[in-house]
């Protein structure tokens, strides 16, 4: 596949699978140049997703859609011991936040040009995505949001229209305006999956004594394996990726991870409901020297 004269397209998807379609046909109706179709969806046990997903197989055979060549992939929600059934909870956002942004960083690092629907499925997949595009679109790379009329989104329902009658004027793919900070701030990309040796991780991450000290009482309080998760957090690893390397549970990270949040809100002084995620982690303790200086084993 030549990334340089062909595109990929990203669809969310739920219960309705014409959204898949409906979007597709219209950008290739826009001399818009799509090799390859990824359909990001929740692996829930609901009949309707089932019955989406074959709507949307049935479209695709033989790498051909229609006449044209096209690559069909399902790409579901989930780590490797870990399934998204549906996004009940922060933890659930975070996992499903992790997967859209690997997702799309790699396509971006083999230099893919996209264009990503966001129409089907739950409205938070669709802002999560939102958010993770930000992060690694170039300004070629566009997201899409679609508009349907009331009487053909009727007919159309859950697949009975797979395709948009050429009749229907009133549709429309909306190009939603967005910035890609990544482009203009390359920094921000690594804030959101920082590695090891990066070059500019240290003036990034100047401490001040206060901050010093407020890690330091964090540190205090946390048992040993709190202390190696809260490390490979503040290393940029996701958390899939401390589960495996300290050989737990996503859900004993989450606990661990938990914890190191209240202790966080103490010595930082905040209100016991105050909001904190993964990015307060790595922001300060990605240069505490404790948890820069903690040694795995390899296995």
């Amino acid at each position: 596949m030549d990334s340089a004269k062909t595109a990929t397209m990203i669809a969310t998807l739920g219960g309705q699978p014409q959204v898949v379609t409906f979007a597709l046909d219209a950008l290739l109706a826009a001399g818009e140049p799509i090799a390859e179709l990824i359909v990001l969806y929740l692996q829930t046990d609901d009949p309707r997703m089932r019955h989406a997903v074959q709507k949307v197989k049935a479209e695709f055979v033989n790498g051909h859609y229609g006449l044209r060549p096209l690559q069909l992939t399902f790409h579901p929600i989930c780590l490797t011991d870990h399934a998204i059934l549906d996004i009940r909870d922060e933890s659930d956002a975070d996992t499903t936040w992790e997967v859209v942004n690997s997702l799309i960083a790699s396509l971006k690092a083999h230099h893919r040009t996209l264009h990503i629907c966001i129409s089907g499925g739950r409205r938070i997949l669709g802002l999560l995505t939102l958010s993770a595009a930000m992060l690694h679109f170039g300004h070629q790379d566009v997201l899409w949001h679609m508009y349907t009329p009331d009487e053909i989104r009727q007919e159309a329902n859950e697949g009975s229209l797979m395709h948009m009658p050429q009749s229907v004027k009133e549709f429309r793919l909306i190009r939603v305006p967005m910035m890609p900070w990544g482009s203009y701030f390359p920094g921000l990309r690594q804030m959101a999956r920082p590695l090891e040796g990066d070059v500019l991780a240290g003036p990034r991450g100047v401490f001040d004594a206060a901050e010093q000290r407020r890690c330091a009482i964090v540190w205090e309080q946390l048992t040993n394996r709190q202390r190696q998760t809260l490390a490979l957090l503040a290393r940029g690893l996701t958390r899939q990726e401390v589960a495996d390397r300290l050989h737990i549970s996503i859900k004993t990270v989450d606990s661990h991870k938990t914890v190191i949040l209240a202790e966080c809100r103490n010595a930082w002084e905040l209100q016991p409901d105050s909001h904190l995620n993964y990015y307060f982690l790595v922001e300060k303790f990605s240069q505490f020297p404790n948890a820069k200086s903690m040694v795995f084993d390899n296995g």
